[in-house]
């Protein structure tokens, strides 16, 4: 799962963009200068975007989320995807045809969804303007300016504030609100940021430790002006974001879960499962899918579980695996010393299943403690554009004894590497590509690929134990169950309760997991379907590539050849793969 400290940001179509033509008589020259100017339009318009980047020009400042800038970004996106089709395609090289399709596929969704308004829920229990300070764990603070920067991002918290609460209360006028059940949780979200002491604030937390570069005359009034601007301006903001939110909003949210329940509900989430896994599968087919792939699974799993010599049946074997205290750290401190351990141990295994080895480095840190409770198991912050700053595997170290230990090798293959962070790592370094192919995240490819890195713990030696074989099982278990229960619940009528019961039967992840996964499904509708169904377009594609070269395939081989193309629709990254084959085949590489 890849981590943004904010939501994601919407918005509402008001402008209608004319055709635009091409002034170029160079396409390519004409395309790139597009995507250049495109690329710098979303640094400017979504400054945490900028920063999450490692681009600090913007680091001052918050995305305007008031309705005219939300407008006006709508109908620049539609005047960016004039611009595109007025560019001659047909005039274009094979690797920037490959470009225009991306390009294309990202503006022409981003303005289709702009229909379903989905700015008008800003606040999430996931995210929003309650955890804005989960920012800072990407920010630099290796200069003053750095620390006077984030002193502005802090002034600016009331304005972000009053305009979250704006678009709530359209949203609210529209009927087009979160579920109750998830909204419960963000209360103790907002009280998280209303403290005493303000160097007991999340917002401070920079102002703690300072590096050498910092000088020590600037320190103390760094630290006070942190201090000042906590009590004076973020303390207020948040009071009032507590008395609107508890008093007006959580009242009129609503009971039911399903997306198909807001307003063009069912168009919304049929969107929804045709974005992010890059298909035209149905809600129904997928349905189908997952029900087909859970059987087949738990054939697996009953094996596994012969192998360990559990004599029980499956129900009593997901009783002892979660709850058995040898499968548990005792302390955070040791659960987040087992997780950097096993990173380490896969790092030498990845010659055996590539050839290209990323650049970048990664490192594990500890999710932050205010959002530790209503956060996955873990997740991947990539690291900057500029090699400034590595990636992060993020683990969650809130009640140790609700993570077990045999789940912890297929998730780290997953979030660290050769998952999140060789994808991401490699995007970076593809060479010649423009900004937005580099920085891509199609969720389908990227989610696909990391289930998929799971897997590849077999070849790399890493499951001889086999309760850690039963983890990956598991995990691969989660994300079928997944295809059932989110189209379950949000295009078939099917209840939270009845998710979580199902979630339960079938894989024994801990109740504090299964909840947490069942109301993400709930809060990010249709999101979770990508995982297995790129996992499985990655694994049909490698079996062809299989048949069809016999002795002259090379795994390394196919692994490089799926991270070479960078994030791509699934149809594109088929493409790619079915010409490597014949490339192959042919003796031409």
């Amino acid at each position: 799962m890849i981590r943004s400290f904010l939501m994601a940001l919407g918005a509402a179509a008001v402008l209608t963009a004319a055709p635009v033509r091409a002034q170029s008589s160079d396409p390519a020259a004409t395309l790139h200068k597009l995507f250049a100017d495109e690329w710098e339009r979303g640094l400017v318009e979504s400054p945490e975007n900028a920063s999450n980047n490692g681009d600090n020009r913007f680091n001052d400042r918050w995305t305007d989320m008031s309705l005219a800038a939300i407008a006006k970004r709508e109908g620049e996106d539609r005047a960016a995807l004039a611009k595109l089709k007025a560019i001659d395609r047909k005039a274009l090289s094979a690797a920037d045809q490959l470009n225009y399709d991306t390009f294309q596929w990202q503006l022409e969704r981003a303005v289709e969804r702009q229909q379903f308004h989905e700015y008008l829920q800003p606040v999430s229990h996931q995210g929003g303007v309650q955890t804005a300070d989960g920012l800072a764990e990407v920010l630099p603070f290796a200069s003053t300016k750095d620390y006077r920067d984030w002193l502005k991002r802090m002034q600016a918290i009331p304005t972000l504030v009053d305009q979250s609460i704006a678009l709530m209360r359209e949203g609210v006028k529209a009927g087009n609100v979160p579920p109750k059940v998830l909204m419960q949780r963000v209360p103790a979200q907002i009280a998280a940021q209303i403290v005493d002491d303000p160097t007991k604030s999340p917002f401070y937390r920079p102002f703690l430790h300072f590096s050498d570069a910092i000088p020590q005359a600037d320190r103390a009034a760094l630290q006070a002006g942190a201090q000042r601007t906590i009590r004076e301006q973020l303390i207020p903001a948040y009071q009032k974001l507590a008395a609107y939110f508890n008093g007006e909003y959580l009242p009129k949210a609503r009971d039911s879960i399903a997306a198909s329940d807001l307003p063009n509900g069912k168009a919304y989430y049929d969107f929804l499962a045709r974005y992010y896994t890059t298909t035209d599968l149905s809600a129904a087919q997928i349905h189908a899918i997952g029900l087909k792939e859970v059987a087949r699974i738990r054939a697996e799993m009953e094996k596994v579980k012969d192998e360990t010599g559990f004599k029980g049946t499956m129900p009593e074997f997901f009783t002892y695996l979660r709850s058995d205290p040898k499968f548990f750290e005792k302390t955070p401190e040791a659960l987040l010393t087992h997780y950097r351990a096993l990173a380490k141990r896969i790092d030498p295994e990845l010659v055996k299943v590539f050839k290209t080895i990323p650049r970048l480095p990664y490192g594990v840190r500890p999710i932050p403690d205010n959002i530790a409770p209503d956060t996955t198991t873990a997740y991947y912050q990539p690291g900057a554009s500029d090699g400034s700053r590595p990636g992060y595997y993020y683990v969650n170290l809130y009640k140790p004894e609700v993570r077990p230990t045999w789940e912890m090798m297929p998730l780290t293959l997953h979030e660290s590497v050769p998952g999140h962070h060789f994808q991401f790592a490699r995007g970076l370094e593809l060479p010649d590509a423009p900004m937005f192919r580099r920085t891509a995240y199609f969720v389908a490819y990227g989610e696909g690929w990391g289930l998929y890195a799971e897997q590849l713990g077999y070849p790399m030696g890493l499951y001889d134990d086999p309760y850690d074989h039963f983890g990956q099982l598991t995990y691969e278990m989660w994300r079928a169950v997944r295809l059932v229960v989110d189209t379950g619940m949000h295009s078939m009528g099917w209840s939270r309760e009845k998710a979580i019961a199902y979630f339960k039967d079938n894989a024994p992840k801990t109740d504090q997991d299964i909840v947490n996964e069942v109301d993400r499904y709930i809060g990010t509708p249709a999101q979770a379907l990508a995982y297995k169904i790129g996992q499985m377009k990655i694994s049909q594609l490698r079996d062809k590539a299989k048949a069809e070269l016999g002795p002259k395939f090379d795994l390394r081989e196919y692994d490089d050849a799926v991270l070479e193309t960078g994030s791509v629709p699934l149809d594109a990254l088929e493409r790619h793969i079915d010409a490597w084959i014949a490339a192959r085949k042919a003796g031409k590489a």
